[in-house]
């Protein structure tokens, strides 16, 4: 009986709120915990308010616990863990998928090259007024002097990404970006071609024929910025060996059929 009023009036609180701290996680749980019991040392029905005072603030704590910093939430090394809910188990997400995801927010359209030009400040680019579809023709550069003869600009069909942040060039606002395939080395370029009756504007995005119906509308400038969309696909665009623009198994398309390059196979994309 001593024995137990002794624990009573003086460790087991001490332990109870150890545990409480050990549990919670916050330091000033620890600190009101043992004031409280500090104060009704010797009170039988004291001790029972603290102890309940204690369990209560551990429960709350426990609740409140996933707002706190842990060893898991600062390491910015830990991978989180996606559960399925159905299976038990932990979903698998497929990289290619979530890339594909994110390149149908990419605003890629058909465009067509109405003049080029020699950059006059920089001799590795090319200045193109391309049509987008849009009430104005849109001022692009490109470093492809080293890659492609001038004439065969004129007059091509292009695949433009369009919705980046306009870039000044050496003096020239840039406003997008010609799509082109090159090979490992980078020595050959090839502009990225849509079906000759594609129309400049029409979008262009990856997957079936089907998909186009439900694509996500394009994100705006800072959204592709901001969640880094472009560095996030650029990875998985290649061509196949039939030389046709792909993300994965996923075809570049439009309405009227695949994007392609002249002769490029297996050839990175940017």
């Amino acid at each position: 009986m001593m024995a137990a009023q002794q624990l009573t009036k003086g460790s087991g609180l001490y332990l109870l709120s150890y545990y409480c701290s050990r549990t919670s996680g916050r330091g000033p749980l620890v600190s009101s915990c043992c004031s409280l019991v500090s104060k009704s040392k010797g009170n039988w029905t004291s001790h029972r308010l603290v102890s309940s005072s204690i369990n209560n603030a551990c429960a709350a704590a426990a609740v409140t616990r996933p707002f706190c910093s842990s060893n898991v939430a600062a390491d910015s090394s830990a991978v989180p863990v996606t559960t399925n809910p159905v299976g038990g188990g932990d979903a698998v997400i497929d990289p290619i998928t979530v890339a594909k995801d994110a390149a149908n927010t990419l605003d890629m359209r058909v465009g067509h090259v109405i003049r080029a030009w020699r950059h006059e400040e920089a001799d590795s680019l090319y200045v193109e007024e391309v049509d987008v579809g849009e009430t104005e023709s849109r001022i692009i550069c490109s470093g492809l002097v080293n890659y492609i003869p001038l004439h065969h600009l004129l007059g091509k069909k292009v695949v433009v990404l369009a919705n980046l942040k306009p870039r000044n060039m050496r003096g020239v606002k840039s406003c997008g970006m010609l799509m082109a395939a090159s090979d490992a080395s980078h020595e050959n370029v090839e502009l990225l071609v849509p079906p000759d009756d594609a129309v400049p504007g029409e979008r262009v995005w990856f997957g079936s024929e089907d998909e186009k119906e439900n694509l996500p509308d394009p994100a705006t400038p800072n959204q592709i910025q901001k969640k880094k969309t472009w560095e996030l696909v650029q990875p998985h665009l290649r061509t196949d060996a039939s030389c046709v623009a792909s993300l994965g198994v996923h075809f570049m398309r439009t309405s009227g059929g695949v994007v392609v390059c002249g002769s490029l196979k297996n050839a990175n994309i940017s």
